[in-house]
């Protein structure tokens, strides 16, 4: 049995804990829904049960391709025991279809695909709204050294190409996704999450968003759509606790 000592902090879509053990922690994913920083909030029933999943699913499909992260096993349907990382503040984006706040910014239609692959890097501060930052700032602001920001670049790089092959098989478009890494025993390794929340996952014949855009974009049915996520890269039917059985 492992023992939860305290909360170490709490996002939009899960929890992390302490345990007794210095470098583990237990990763509670919620089926909380926020968008618009916080503008808009609601509930995606059976989201944190479904991003669990998909997440021991991608992170272990990482680590068989060579890919260090922070996953050690699920423990339950809402948690996974995960190493207890120093986390980099630095959210790095890898974009490959113009989507969302890009489309914005550049005035390219949505869905147009870009020549290359498009990384960004974010300040990791909600109350700043993830302000967009360079190389030259992170170095300035000293959150991370030059060779770390390549190291995270060549693995978001492969991360995305992983990715891409992986969903190409089941009819999915990845057109973006965020990443957060961390430092485990001196080493750069992936955290967080890769799932429908932190994810933009389009069908690839109709184009309609299989993640947390139904939610922000009020195009109905966030639930279905994760499910359908999860259904397609693991074959398992999701049955909410909260339907008849």
């Amino acid at each position: 049995m492992i023992n939860i000592t305290e909360i170490i902090t709490e996002g939009k879509g899960k929890r992390v804990y302490a345990t007794e053990r210095a470098d583990e922690a237990i990763v509670y994913y919620k089926d909380e829904a926020i968008a618009f920083h916080g503008l808009k909030r609601g509930r995606i029933i059976g989201k944190g049960e479904i991003n669990n999943r998909i997440c021991e699913y991608l992170f272990t499909l990482l680590a068989q391709q060579g890919v260090p992260n922070h996953f050690i096993r699920r423990l339950d349907e809402r948690s996974s025991l995960v190493k207890r990382v120093e986390i980099v503040p630095v959210v790095v984006k890898v974009r490959n279809i113009v989507a969302g706040s890009l489309a914005r910014r550049i005035s390219y239609p949505e869905g147009t695909r870009l020549r290359n692959t498009v990384i960004e890097y974010c300040l990791k501060d909600t109350e700043q709204d993830d302000p967009l930052v360079n190389l030259t700032h992170i170095s300035a602001m000293r959150l991370a050294t030059a060779e770390e920001m390549h190291q995270m670049e060549q693995t978001a790089i492969r991360v995305n190409e992983i990715l891409i092959e992986v969903l190409k098989e089941i009819s999915i478009e990845l057109i973006d996704f965020k990443m957060q890494f961390g430092r485990f025993h001196g080493e750069i390794i992936v955290s967080d999450e890769i799932s429908p929340d932190t994810c933009r996952f389009w069908d690839a014949s109709t184009h309609e968003p299989l993640d947390i855009d139904r939610f922000r974009r009020d195009l109905g049915d966030a639930e279905g759509a994760y499910r359908e996520v999860l259904h397609r890269l693991t074959g398992y039917v999701y049955k909410s606790s909260e339907e008849d059985t």
